[in-house]
């Protein structure tokens, strides 16, 4: 009977692994470094982003820390209060950034009470796509690759709503997105389950997703919000079929211990997070490609400082990939050929437990960061003078200490 055994990483694999993380990178969303907060209000800091030139001046410094953030998602309503400057392609540059994934917001305003792309009002359905086909404008003076499209569309009651009628508008609306993408944009449909909605949603879970971006066209695929699903949900699974079917487009990473969370990646359950990427891994080591789909992060950093917990999150995604990338795929293969449950699942766990700090480091070294990014970072005093500066930018414009601001 085969014994489980520790996996320990040669020199040869943690120099695949080294290379493969080179390659490897995550966007960072924008409203992740200003004062956002929960439903129930937000604490305000005083290093907070004032608005967008702040915003991109902390993703800039993300991404001159730990080398791995090299794009920033944006959000229309958000950081285009007053219409969309091309300017802003100029000014990412200026912070070392690039504009990443375009989101649409069809949630915020009053007339979405009742839903946007499924409301029963024609007028505000229509209004809801117009604002997303100039999100996709906006995609395509920027040069993103992403279109990032989530809806609060659903129900509270049942008997209140038309599920069918809902999904033949959802469809409709998505169609007339797709005809309108650029040629290098890809759609990505998110879902989640509840909320704000409490009976249903209309885009409810990857099947949801997976069917509407199936009917609007090739360049429509899921995005997996790690926050967005039932407790106990398998999300490795959903992931895997996704995969297997080409239409896994992307990843909102965060993480969470009751609901949507919107926490740190990693902080409640980084072995999860770890399972997630090894389906990715197992992708790429069978088929000795890259898998094309866009990591991003979404959090809301309602009491962590803000570039500090972007900094420890991009680490800490970064290591969890390369824990994934640890594992001897030849052995946990061999193990499942012959149903050996304990070897296969000690192999899988000596990835999560393997120490993959010096390959980290070897890693920062060639991409020309520091070896501990988040204390190199703590030791800077960019926060200190952010705080300064943002204060007196926020006393200019008339914006109180007290002020809930994104």
């Amino acid at each position: 009977m085969a014994k489980s055994r520790k996996f320990k990483v040669s020199s040869s694999r943690a120099d695949r692994v080294a290379r493969r993380l080179l390659r490897f990178t995550m966007e960072v969303p924008s409203w992740g470094y200003a004062n956002t907060g929960t439903r129930f209000g937000k604490f305000v800091q005083a290093a907070a982003a004032v608005d967008l030139e702040d915003k991109l001046q902390d993703a800039g410094v993300t991404h001159a820390y730990t080398g791995v953030t090299p794009a920033v998602a944006v959000h229309v309503l958000w950081d285009f209060p007053k219409g969309f400057d091309p300017g802003v392609v100029r000014l990412a540059r200026k912070h070392g950034v690039r504009i990443g994934a375009i989101n649409p917001n069809v949630f915020q305003d009053q007339c979405y009470k009742w839903g946007s792309v499924t409301n029963r009002d024609p007028a505000i359905r229509r209004r809801a796509l117009d604002h997303i086909l100039d999100s996709v404008e906006i995609g395509r003076a920027t040069g993103s690759r992403n279109l990032s499209l989530w809806f609060a569309d659903g129900a509270n009651y049942p008997g209140q709503a038309d599920v069918r009628q809902r999904k033949a508008w959802a469809a409709a609306a998505l169609r007339k997105v797709h005809a309108r993408l650029p040629r290098n944009m890809t759609m990505l449909l998110e879902y989640k389950p509840f909320e704000p909605a409490a009976y249903f949603t209309d885009f409810f879970d990857w099947g949801a997703s997976y069917i509407l971006c199936k009917s609007s066209g090739p360049r429509a695929k899921v995005l997996v919000d790690t926050g967005h699903h039932l407790a106990a949900c398998n999300i490795e699974q959903i992931v895997a079929w996704l995969i297997s079917e080409g239409m896994l487009g992307g990843f909102h990473f965060n993480d969470r211990k009751y609901a949507d969370d919107d926490l740190e990646v990693g902080s409640i359950d980084p072995y999860q997070a770890f399972r997630i990427f090894s389906e990715i891994a197992a992708y790429e080591w069978e088929t000795g490609r890259d898998l094309d789909i866009a990591y991003m992060i979404d959090q809301s950093h309602n009491v962590e400082p803000k570039v500090q917990a972007m900094i420890r999150t991009a680490c800490r995604v970064q290591e969890l990939f390369a824990k994934a990338l640890c594992v001897d795929r030849e052995v946990l293969a061999a193990a499942q050929a012959k149903e050996d449950v304990i070897l296969a699942e000690e192999t899988l766990r000596a990835g999560y437990d393997t120490d993959v700090t010096p390959i980290l480091h070897a890693v920062r070294k060639k991409l020309g960061v520091p070896a501990e990014p988040l204390w190199a970072f703590r030791a800077s005093g960019y926060e200190a003078r952010a705080a300064c500066e943002r204060t007196a930018k926020r006393k200019a414009l008339g914006i109180s200490e007290g002020a809930s601001y994104a």
